[in-house]
């Protein structure tokens, strides 16, 4: 097994891409820790993963409440081996009329959150350890309505390239994986919230056109781009951005909608 012996946290591991990678984890024989914010699916994911898991509900973006879960994961688990910061929001910001406080909003989780807790992760970081940031394909999509979700998840990865240099002296490599489209519960809130069903299928079937592999992704095949991030088999990847998004970013033109 891959992570025999290693000990994982998972922000934002209760639900959509963060459980699929704690299950991965778990298979793969990490023991993990899961964050989230609301008490019934931590619950509930946590059944679902076992007894080498524990949820803890916090929000990261809280300074006491950060404080209080490292506190928790010190106690529990005396050290870590892998971060994956996990946890994130989407929302619409259209140029013109975006609301400021949304803006700010998403960057303050996305980002701000994504910061603080690998800095607060770091002294109880093993050398030789890994973090993974969830970034997304919109770093380079440029869709329109979406640059605070973009600008969010642009800064992770030049974050990330220099937390890399901060921490390569401890042999702690630092990565960024980037999902495309992906069948997660985060498609159904903020601005999707109120979408019919015919509405929802009929965006969902128009993304899988402008994707060259003509489908949208599984959470368990993020989870297995992150898996490779976290394991000795990426032992000489470092700073690096791990496109998991069918083409779509790569081969635009090789999209069912651009064939021509």
């Amino acid at each position: 097994m891959r992570l025999s012996g290693k000990k994982a946290l998972i922000t934002g591991g209760n639900s959509g891409i963060g459980l699929a990678t704690a299950l991965r984890f778990v298979q793969e024989g990490a023991e993990v820790a899961i964050t989230g914010r609301d008490q019934k699916t931590l619950d509930e994911a946590v059944a679902l993963l076992g007894p080498k898991a524990r949820g803890y509900r916090a929000d990261v973006t809280d300074a006491a409440a950060r404080k209080v879960l490292f506190e928790q994961l010190a106690n529990d688990f005396g050290t870590l081996d892998i971060v994956f910061a996990n946890a994130g929001i989407s929302g619409r910001t259209p140029t013109g009329t975006a609301d400021e406080a949304v803006f700010e909003n998403i960057i303050h989780i996305n980002l701000t959150g994504a910061f603080v807790t690998a800095n607060s992760a770091a002294p109880l970081l093993n050398d030789g350890g890994a973090i993974i940031f969830n970034a997304s394909v919109h770093i380079s999509a440029g869709q329109p309505g979406m640059a605070a979700y973009a600008a969010s998840k642009g800064g992770l990865l030049s974050m990330a390239r220099s937390i890399a240099a901060d921490l390569a002296p401890r042999g702690i490599r630092v990565n960024v994986v980037s999902p495309g489209a992906t069948k997660t519960p985060i498609w159904a809130r903020g601005p999707r919230a109120n979408a019919t069903p015919e509405e929802s299928g009929a965006q969902a079937a128009f993304v899988a056109t402008l994707i060259p592999l003509a489908r949208w992704g599984e959470a368990d095949e993020i989870a297995k781009a992150v898996l490779f991030l976290a394991s000795d088999d990426a032992s000489y990847v470092n700073a690096t951005e791990l496109l998991v998004d069918g083409g779509m970013i790569g081969s635009p033109l090789g999209s069912p909608r651009n064939r021509g």
